[in-house]
């Protein structure tokens, strides 16, 4: 990856946050702060280092744009989607009015600061659109969640520069960890689905 955002620049950038965005976790979360190490200027090999503000920009750019992707396939799948793939990924259409209804009470905070939450944040936009919330309030909150994400992020890693692949080491057996509570949760919340899908189904 860090390659590819050495060579690419910008382009990496917009790449890799519009995919995560539009609902594929692609670790666009370390492509951002690298992008921020490279418009520090202190990478010794790179070929040139980008500008601070621009990553800022073209990140959230990108993060908006993918995420409204992810919106617009979740609310124009929604049901049909549900009928065709539902019993795979173990969706209801009791799921799909209990969304809806939830979206309408808190979709707001729940784009906006799910925008701070990793590997859920990829999930955001697709459940915003299964819970149809009105698109104008998906597109202004989702712009103030990821400009914050997005400024926040490129900030990190342009404080960090050279020291950055040290502190990555630092943070990696902790990565390991939380991988590992991370498969468990998964395959916790994937029994529970099913029993429920189950009994819902009779």
């Amino acid at each position: 990856m860090e390659h590819f955002l050495e060579t690419w620049g910008y382009l990496a950038v917009f790449v890799l946050s519009f995919i995560s965005a539009m609902g594929l976790p692609v670790g666009a979360e370390v492509a951002i702060i690298y992008g921020g190490v490279l418009a520090s200027g202190q990478i010794s090999h790179e070929p040139h280092h980008l500008q601070l503000v621009v990553v800022i920009v073209v990140a959230t750019a990108a993060e908006v744009l993918g995420s409204l992707a992810g919106y617009l396939i979740g609310y124009f799948g929604g049901r049909p989607l549900v009928d065709r793939v539902g019993k795979y990924v173990l969706l209801t259409h009791h799921d799909l009015d209990r969304a809806e209804a939830w979206f309408d009470q808190r979709g707001e905070p729940f784009v906006l600061f799910g925008r701070f939450i990793p590997l859920l944040r990829s999930f955001v936009s697709f459940a915003a659109g299964l819970g149809e919330m009105a698109i104008a309030k998906f597109v202004l909150f989702t712009l103030i969640g990821c400009a914050i994400w997005c400024t926040a992020l490129t900030s990190l890693g342009y404080s960090l520069g050279s020291s950055y692949n040290h502190v990555l080491k630092a943070f990696s057996y902790a990565g390991y960890v939380a991988a590992v509570i991370a498969v468990i949760a998964v395959a916790f919340v994937i029994w529970h689905r099913l029993r429920l899908v189950r009994q819902e189904r009779g």
